[in-house]
């Protein structure tokens, strides 16, 4: 595999007069976790089909694992795992017996072995002979996505992996993706959730209406937003009148007896806001540093809140 796992160039998909993909472009470097986001109908659904030999596309190039979709469908289908929104496992066979069906169907050398390895990994010897429809939904998206691992995909698609998970088994998948990673496996992962593509990806990309709008680190999208600020709580209104007065660009709240205080959130300009308050002997009981996070990333480049993102 070349250092881009995934190169898309030029990326156009319709229906009829309804354009959904129109001439994207995208590097996933391999090793790396990469996530798509974007509202509801942006057309990331219809990226992952095409990126996955599920669906043809009407214009442009795309290579996975170096290999073209449109022409080398099962070299490219040999490189790559699918774990879709909804835990394909049959409920009613054993985790065990799951495993070993896939092993058997992607004809993979001493399957039993690699079934054994699958269950150490994710913890899931104790329930390896119990039914799937006794799993809880933690246990079946684990169980999912070790069969996608059967056969050594080198690329691995997840589609909202955590979806309706609770927060202990949604950090434990974090860490089996953070492993996958490590071991040398590429993630394109669509979330609903924004702190998962914050938490696991090296690039984001966010679609809108078929186009990119935007791409890069995490912290290269936050600082494509305005909006950091430090905030100071006083312990009366005396010292927050006071405190207003000199910062004079500042918004207050006078319930919290706070103040917004803009800032690039730097050593340097932080000192210099503190050295002020000195200056005129205020005193602040306390401050914070504040940041845009994703939320605020997403609703300024879609014009939506994360209610609708991707799924």
């Amino acid at each position: 595999m070349t250092s881009s796992a995934i190169a898309v160039s030029g990326l156009r998909k319709a229906y009829g007069d309804k354009i959904v993909l129109d001439g994207i472009d995208l590097d996933v470097r391999a090793g790396t976790v990469f996530s798509l986001l974007g509202p509801n109908g942006a057309g990331k659904t219809t990226t992952v089909n095409v990126l996955t030999t599920l669906m043809k596309a009407d214009g442009g190039t795309v290579r996975v694992a170096g290999h073209d979709v449109a022409t080398e469908t099962k070299a490219v289908r040999a490189e790559i795992g699918v774990t879709g929104q909804f835990a394909a496992v049959d409920e009613l066979l054993t985790g065990q017996e799951n495993l070993q069906l896939m092993a058997d169907l992607k004809r993979v050398g001493s399957g039993e072995l690699v079934v054994t390895e699958l269950l150490e990994r994710f913890d899931l010897v104790e329930s390896a002979q119990k039914l799937v429809s006794t799993y809880s939904g933690g246990m079946r998206r684990k169980l999912d996505l070790a069969m996608t691992l059967v056969g050594k995909p080198r690329i691995i698609f997840l589609d909202e992996p955590t979806t309706g998970l609770d927060p202990r088994s949604r950090r434990t998948m974090w860490e089996i993706v953070r492993e996958l990673v490590a071991d040398g496996v590429t993630i394109f992962l669509t979330t609903q959730y924004l702190e998962e593509a914050d938490q696991l990806a090296d690039r984001i990309a966010v679609l809108d209406q078929g186009r990119l709008v935007a791409q890069g680190t995490p912290d290269d999208l936050k600082r494509q937003v305005p909006g950091s600020h430090v905030r100071l709580r006083f312990t009366d209104v005396a010292d927050l009148d006071a405190a207003a007065r000199v910062l004079t660009d500042s918004t207050r709240d006078d319930e919290a007896l706070a103040l917004r205080v803009p800032s690039d959130g730097g050593t340097k300009s932080l000192r210099a806001l503190l050295d002020r308050l000195d200056e005129y002997s205020i005193s602040a009981e306390e401050f914070s540093v504040h940041t845009p996070d994703l939320d605020d990333v997403f609703l300024a480049l879609t014009g939506h809140t994360t209610e609708v993102v991707a799924k």
